[in-house]
């Protein structure tokens, strides 16, 4: 690896996790490489990078929901929150220090990693899991106040682009836009220079926001990003054209939710943010598929960052993007 780094794993609570990593992630030499163009070329780096021989470690497909919402607080300031909704699972906070690159914290559904689920992951050394878990982000937001989410759309088409770029796997693009991009419009210059195809083989969209208030979402329409201006994203397609809409039928209730509470309450601070979270929340809805695993709200000023587990929207684990 090259380079000093210092790395801590810490239990808060059954199924959660928080890390912190300082040094060298590997994220130029991967890029250096040509990238990857699917989650076992991804594994395949780690594996490199870290000189490991075969491991078990590898990333599962698997299904899940999320709703995102971007507003502007007291004085301007600009919040983000995201609920992710899935089977119950191992989370993690990692809060990353790259040796180059913008400072972040992003949370990481575990149960994507590992071959043998958790008894399989703990067997792995935790450079190896912390490693992983670095490239496989869901959102995040870095020290400049980027934020991004990753929305999965329920759609029979891909992503794969053929453009004889470098290759970024959905969650790759988002470590590389949180080590590297400062806001919205860097990001979409830095996901407009690879070719992305989708991890775990599934359709998704990015949710952007920056500290400015600007706040868009990234679909790719027949492998062509398209950007389309909103402040709330769920998991159908919101570009204007054939696609518009497409998506399950529980996606566009979240989204009149969301919209509807935009419009009666004021999203000034970090508590309305997360009500609203709670309004869309899987306990809200007779669903057998999932629950919320985490809500999170990110304050993309301060970089104040508020982690709730499982609905819980009592207890509160907070963060701020730098550490020491």
């Amino acid at each position: 690896m090259g380079q000093e780094t210092s790395l801590e794993i810490r239990k808060l609570e059954e199924d959660l996790f928080v890390v912190s990593y300082r040094g060298e992630d590997g994220l130029t030499e991967f890029l250096n490489r040509g990238g990857a163009s699917s989650d076992e070329e991804v594994i395949r780096f780690v594996q490199d990078w870290l000189s490991l021989e075969d491991t078990c470690l590898q990333m599962r497909e698997s299904s899940f929901g999320c709703s995102t919402i971007s507003a502007r607080g007291s004085q301007g300031k600009a919040l983000f929150g995201r609920n992710f909704d899935w089977n119950p699972c191992e989370a993690w906070i990692v809060q990353s220090a790259p040796a180059c690159g913008y400072a972040s914290i992003s949370t990481v559904n575990m149960d994507f990693i590992g071959e043998n689920g958790e008894a399989g992951r703990e067997k792995l050394p935790e450079t190896v899991r912390v490693i992983a878990a670095l490239y496989a982000p869901l959102d995040g937001m870095n020290e400049k106040g980027l934020c991004v989410s990753v929305n999965m759309i329920q759609d029979t088409d891909g992503i794969g682009q053929k453009r004889g770029k470098t290759n970024l796997t959905t969650t790759t693009a988002i470590r590389l836009l949180l080590n590297r991009a400062a806001n919205v419009e860097e990001a979409l210059e830095l996901l407009a220079q690879y070719d992305l195809h989708g991890s775990l083989g599934m359709m998704v969209h990015f949710a952007l926001a920056d500290a400015e208030g600007n706040c868009v979402v990234a679909e790719y329409i027949g492998n062509e990003l398209t950007i389309t201006e909103t402040p709330i994203v769920t998991n159908h397609y919101l570009a204007a054209g054939e696609k518009y809409g497409i998506g399950s039928d529980e996606s566009k209730l979240r989204f009149g939710i969301l919209e509807e509470t935009m419009k009666r309450h004021k999203m000034t601070d970090m508590e309305a943010i997360r009500d609203a979270l709670c309004r869309v929340s899987k306990s809200n809805f007779n669903s057998s598929f999932a629950a919320t695993e985490w809500s999170i709200v990110y304050n993309q000023d301060s970089g104040e960052v508020r982690f709730y587990h499982r609905e819980n929207y009592d207890h509160v684990y907070p963060f701020t993007v730098k550490y020491s």
